[in-house]
């Protein structure tokens, strides 16, 4: 609650707002901030894992095996996965700093709807990717492609469910950066104490 301001002397003395944190607070936001950094470092593990493993998807033997970038749908999942980490990285620098420093790398509410939005986006990215990289390995499956090169399609399997784990970690960062833009517009700050 704000002071009225008091005259002294023939000076207004205009009180600032005072920004007192307790204890407790203090430890809610750490902690807080540590399960973004947690969601946001495992969604750059699976996003890297899924390109790793979409990229290194070959077999050397001639035309008869697959190859990943054959097919639009695996090179979709192998670029949303790279595109998904490199943003999760980023983040996870963003929130270290935050966290070091005390203030985040934009203007505050420049970066709670930048965190936000491009949570959303990328999220869905690798979503719609990992649909179609899924769509494709049953299409082959029914075709007996897999019969021919199983280790193919394991691969690219395993790459696809690591696509879906990063967009799960994605969406769970996504969930708190929401919650920090409902604190923005109701508190004028991200942080909801």
């Amino acid at each position: 609650m704000m002071r009225s301001p008091q005259v002294r002397n023939g000076v207004v003395d205009t009180p600032s707002p005072s920004h007192f944190h307790s204890t407790v607070s203090v430890h809610k936001l750490r902690r807080f901030n540590i399960l973004i950094i947690v969601f946001r470092f495992a969604s750059f593990c699976f996003s890297l894992a899924s390109t790793i493993f979409m990229f290194t998807n070959s077999r050397r033997g001639g035309s008869d095996f697959p190859q990943w970038h054959h097919f639009d749908a695996f090179r979709f999942v192998a670029v949303a996965g790279g595109i998904v980490a490199l943003y999760s990285l980023f983040e996870v620098g963003a929130s270290v700093w935050e966290i070091s420093r005390g203030a985040t790398v934009f203007p505050e509410p420049l970066q709670v709807w930048f965190d936000f939005g491009h949570d959303q986006v990328f999220a869905y990215l690798l979503l719609s990717a990992d649909s179609a990289g899924t769509s494709l390995a049953r299409t082959m499956r029914d075709m007996d492609t897999c019969k021919v090169n199983n280790a193919f399609c394991v691969q690219s399997d395993i790459s696809i469910a690591f696509g879906f784990a990063g967009f799960m970690f994605l969406g769970f960062s996504s969930l708190l950066s929401g919650f920090r833009v409902v604190s923005f517009i109701i508190n004028g700050s991200r942080f909801h104490v």
